[in-house]
C-alpha cells in the first residue's frame, strides 16, 4: 500500500502494542501525541538532524506550543497504523504541522482511513534559557526547501 507523498510531508509505519491500549482496549488518547512526537522527530533524523545533536550545538530545542486534536475512530490492539506529517508552514522560530494517524481501510482497497488529525504548532527554544530563538539558517533553509 503506497501513497503519495509530497515534498514536505513524511510517513512512519506504527503497530499497536498492548501498552498503547486502555481498559477497553483502544488506544489510549495521550499516545496519538506520542506517535506524533515520533513521526516529527523520524522526520528531522532523515532531513539529516538529531535531536541530541541540535541540543548540543547549536543548543536548541523544538517544543510544542500547541495542540488541536480531532479522535475520529479508534485504534485497536495489533492495527498496523501510518502515522504521517505535513509542514504547513515555517517562520523565524515556528514551525506549524498538520499531522494524521490513519489506518488501511479494508473496504476500499489501497484506501485509508483517518482515525486521528491534529494541527501541532512547535517552537524552536535555546534549550539553556528556554526562550524562544531562531531556527538556524542551515536547518530552515532546508525546511524551507520542503515547501
Amino acid at each position: 500500500m503506497k501513497h503519495e507523498q509530497k515534498p514536505n510531508a513524511f510517513t512512519i509505519p506504527v503497530r499497536i502494542y498492548y501498552e498503547d491500549t486502555d481498559a477497553g482496549g483502544v488506544v489510549y488518547y495521550a499516545n496519538y501525541l506520542k506517535f506524533f512526537e515520533r513521526c516529527r522527530t523520524e522526520w528531522l533524523r532523515e532531513i539529516g538532524h538529531q535531536q541530541a545533536d541540535l541540543l548540543r550545538d547549536p543548543g536548541i530545542a523544538f517544543v510544542v506550543r500547541r495542540v488541536s486534536v480531532e479522535y475520529l475512530k479508534p485504534a485497536r490492539l495489533d492495527d498496523q497504523l501510518v502515522v504521517g506529517l505535513e509542514v504547513e508552514r515555517i517562520s523565524r522560530a515556528q514551525i506549524f504541522f498538520r499531522q494524521h494517524i490513519r489506518r488501511a481501510d479494508e473496504a476500499n482497497a489501497g484506501g485509508w482511513e483517518e482515525l486521528v488529525s491534529a494541527a501541532i504548532h512547535i517552537v524552536c527554544v535555546n534549550s539553556a534559557l528556554m526562550k524562544a530563538t531562531s531556527i538556524p539558517t542551515l536547518l530552515r533553509s532546508k525546511l524551507e526547501a520542503l515547501q
